[in-house]
């Protein structure tokens, strides 16, 4: 009778031990509820009550405001966030049964910390600096970054990114200043650019040719000059001209000589001398 009770008392604490949602094993869209697998609600919903041996579990939509990301098994859903304005907050995208309100700062502001519950003024970013709208989003206390290679920003500002430089080659033009983080690139007619090229060797080739001439205006001018000026002997013809005397003055109207009594007497050309027609007479 001793082991008899031993052994009742033994099954009494294994009995008490076990309970019987030890053995139930649910899939991951239900939960355990009093030994049985209850099915949660659906992203959007809130649970009203749970399954029974007879029903499903109960589930309802999120009131107005509200929001479940999730399948679930709580009974109330989660209140929108509020986009304050006086904190600097505007709303980016509005939420709905299943999803939040998402806030953003206005322009010109960035969040003053990780929970993003302020907003505070963006300090201007510097030329060769634009500001990201992404740093701003992602909560960064600086929303400004260098401008990278190919982008540029001219100016002082608390909204405005890098900009890409123009691309001479879309426009048909050529690079002729190349951009830097502060400044685009400048661009010019590549037509301009040859005459830019064209001009100055048109001038080297005009100033060759002027000289070549003047060489050989030089070396082969008059050679009786050059006789002259050497000294040298030149054909007859050339020495008769050359060395012919002039005389220093020349009467304007010609002379003729005659004889009179022996004697050369000057008379006018076209008249008779009267002191010939005396001496016939």
């Amino acid at each position: 009778m001793q082991r008899l009770g031993l052994l009742g008392l033994l099954c009494a604490a294994l009995l008490g031990c076990w309970e019987p949602g030890d053995a139930v094993r649910c899939f991951d869209k239900q939960y355990e509820y009093r030994g049985k697998c209850c099915n949660r609600c659906h992203p959007g919903e809130k649970l009203v009550s749970e399954c029974s041996d007879t029903e499903n579990s109960i589930c309802t939509p999120c009131e107005s405001g509200h929001y479940q990301q999730s399948w679930t098994k709580e009974r109330h859903c989660a209140p929108h966030d509020i986009c304050e304005d006086n904190t600097g907050l505007i709303v980016k995208t509005h939420g709905n049964a299943t999803h939040n309100t998402v806030c953003q700062c206005r322009a010109g502001t960035h969040c003053s910390d990780t929970s993003c519950q302020t907003c505070v003024e963006n300090q201007p970013c510097q030329r060769g600096f634009g500001f990201v709208a992404a740093k701003a989003m992602a909560r960064m206390s600086s929303p400004c970054e260098p401008c990278a290679e190919g982008t540029f920003s001219n100016v002082s500002s608390k909204t405005e990114p890098c900009h890409p430089w123009t691309s001479c080659e879309e426009k048909g033009l050529m690079v002729k200043v190349k951009g830097t983080n502060a400044s685009d690139v400048i661009c010019e007619s590549g037509r301009q650019s040859s005459l830019s090229v064209l001009i100055p060797i048109a001038a080297v080739a005009v100033t060759c040719l002027m000289g070549i001439f003047i060489y050989y205006y030089l070396v082969h001018r008059d050679p009786k000059q050059q006789m002259q000026k050497q000294g040298k002997p030149g054909r007859p013809e050339e020495n008769l001209e050359t060395h012919q005397p002039t005389e220093e003055w020349e009467d304007p109207f010609p002379v003729q000589e005659t004889l009179l009594r022996g004697q050369p007497v000057a008379q006018e050309d076209g008249k008779e001398s009267r002191i010939a027609e005396q001496e016939r007479l």
